[in-house]
């Protein structure tokens, strides 16, 4: 089955959504990368403390130098690690080498890189919510996250169309730029019923 990536956590008000869902993602994304939905160190470790722990924290991070990457797993505060800026091979096996945990790397349609545990495909403005063409997808044998652009109204088509591992929603899933419960509700149930 597909997994669920909920991003873009901020604020106490979301893991009290996920905590109190029936059916949790798989995945929560605290964005420690300059953006709107970018959380502080103790922001990001009271929320880690509050959400359930069944559900993996990943951490997004875009060209962040490696000892901090390093510092946030070794804390507890995430459980995997994505990467959305140029990081390169050697970047990733130094992560590797440090911690144990798996790597998320978004890369670009055109030049999938296969060095992390799973590869990311999100349209060109991660965060804007804007679809991209899925057909442009290239064969990969790493397993990947589908974002960019996702919603309760498109996410079945998508994974119906490319079969991603995982589908990750930030925008797709808020109101006024907060997430929304009924939304997160509907966009899992999307996935699970497709």
């Amino acid at each position: 089955m597909t997994r669920v990536k909920i991003c873009g956590l901020t604020r106490m008000q979301d893991v009290e959504i996920i905590n109190s869902l029936q059916i949790k993602p798989d995945y929560v994304g605290f964005v420690f990368a300059e953006s709107r939905r970018k959380v502080t160190l103790k922001q990001a470790a009271e929320l880690r403390d509050a959400i359930s722990h069944s559900v993996i924290v990943v951490g997004v991070f875009v060209n962040e130098p490696i000892i901090n990457v390093h510092n946030l797993a070794k804390s507890g505060i995430i459980d995997m690690i994505q990467l959305h800026g140029n990081e390169d091979d050697e970047y990733i096996r130094t992560l590797t080498l440090q911690t144990d945990k798996k790597i998320i790397r978004a890369v670009k349609t055109d030049s999938p890189q296969g060095s992390a545990d799973f590869l990311l495909f999100d349209s060109p403005s991660p965060g804007s919510g804007r679809t991209f063409d899925w057909g442009t997808l290239p064969s990969v044998t790493t397993p990947y996250f589908l974002a960019g652009g996702l919603n309760p109204d498109n996410v079945a088509e998508a994974i119906r169309r490319v079969s991603p591992y995982a589908v990750d929603v930030s925008s797709g899933v808020e109101v006024d730029g907060f997430k929304d419960r009924k939304l997160i509700e509907r966009f899992i149930s999307e996935v699970i019923n497709k």
